[in-house]
């Protein structure tokens, strides 16, 4: 069984390091350019937001289906999300400023046609700062609750063994993934659409669940990569990466597919509302984030992926997840920024930011990684995931 995983200092440090360059990148980048340093907080906040609800599903799915393969990498999944209460934090702050935002707030200060405010007043209902923000409240006392209540259910299992905690946990999943559909949806509408308040897409928060989770699955693999390299999971055998790869292919296919199925209905369609969101992004700088995003996020996996024999090897698949991984900030990034900085800006605000947040990231990880067994030792299907052998 694997020994428990440590959080060194020399690690820590690192974190701290990390942390403070991002501090100093968001207030320089308020000093030069507030706007364009609240939309990176925005940025790189759901980035990894995204990451962490993504992570939940895959933890949940797996009690759902009952899958034996992966039980001995649960704890992985549950350490990712333990983000998910900073990011609620973060998001709170990144409100004050809500307005530089969202020119729904007040649309009388932009340059909006009378078609245009027109739709705005139509969308009042529901796009006004008091119910956003309880939304805001809304959504994440629900993944924070359901997150930490598997999360409990998990060591209780690992603590007393049987199947008591095992169903529970199991059947809290289901509570837990209808719940995260409805409240991710509607929080990808707020908090990212409502950037553009005249654009409309019936498909777009389902793209970005499918994102969520299909980055969140890549983020659990890398993991698990550099652990096994660094001694842990020694139990992993080509079965193991394969499972792995397949998820990584398979969820970039769907990716694909409601990325792609986005653009051609507002192709075909060719409503103002609608077609404007893409004419910006393919004019100019913004047209090589758009296929850069497409490259990063499909290509690369699916054509190094499609070969078993790259799919069965560990640094191969580490490398792809990187790519993958970069592409859902390219993602995110051409999804916020056309709509507040306007232009395409990488600089010391982004990157200095990025690397804050990354180092806050990884410290919450690897301090709730480090706080339980690294392998659940009482988990009813625990022997097939370390006897597992390919079909």
């Amino acid at each position: 069984m694997d020994r428990k995983f440590v959080f060194r200092p020399a690690l820590k440090y690192t974190t701290y390091g990390l942390m403070a360059i991002g501090v100093i990148a968001v207030a320089t980048g308020f000093l030069a350019d507030g706007e364009r340093a609240l939309a990176n907080l925005l940025l790189n906040n759901f980035y990894l937001l995204c990451l962490a609800i993504g992570a939940s599903f895959f933890l949940a799915l797996q009690y759902i289906t009952q899958a034996g393969w992966s039980a001995a990498f649960k704890r992985i999944p549950e350490s990712i999300s333990a983000y998910i209460p900073w990011a609620a934090l973060i998001m709170i702050l990144i409100m004050i400023g809500m307005k530089s935002l969202y020119p729904w707030i007040q649309p009388e200060e932009h340059s909006f046609d009378e078609h245009s405010m027109h739709l705005i007043e139509h969308k009042s209902p529901f796009l006004n700062v008091p119910f956003f923000l309880i939304r805001l409240v809304i959504y994440f006392a629900v993944w924070v609750f359901m997150t930490r209540l598997l999360r409990k259910y998990s060591l209780k299992e690992d603590s007393e063994g049987g199947m008591v905690y095992f169903e529970k946990t199991g059947f809290y999943s289901k509570v837990y993934i209808f719940t995260l559909a409805l409240t991710f949806s509607l929080a990808s509408f707020d908090w990212i659409m409502s950037i553009d308040p005249t654009w409309f897409s019936t498909i777009f928060a389902l793209k970005n669940f499918i994102t969520s989770f299909y980055h969140g699955s890549a983020l659990i693999v890398l993991i698990v990569v550099i652990l096994h390299h660094y001694g842990y999971f020694q139990f992993i055998t080509d079965a193991h990466w394969q499972d792995f790869s397949k998820y990584v292919f398979i969820l970039s296919i769907m990716w694909a597919y409601f990325w792609f199925s986005q653009y051609l209905l507002i192709w075909y369609a060719n409503i103002p509302e609608e077609t404007v969101y893409y004419v910006h992004r393919l004019t100019g700088p913004w047209k090589v984030v758009f296929y850069l995003n497409l490259i990063l996020n499909w290509i690369v996996p699916f054509v190094v992926l499609l070969s078993n024999y790259f799919a069965r090897k560990k640094m191969v698949l580490g490398i792809v997840i990187v790519f993958v991984l970069i592409g859902l900030w390219i993602d995110i990034y051409e999804q916020i920024m056309p709509g507040t900085v306007g232009d395409v800006k990488i600089g010391f605000t982004e990157v200095g930011t990025w690397l804050g947040f990354a180092g806050l990231f990884i410290y919450i990880f690897l301090r709730t990684l480090s706080s339980a067994a690294l392998i659940p030792a009482n988990h009813p299907l625990l022997q097939e995931s370390l006897h597992h052998t390919g079909h």
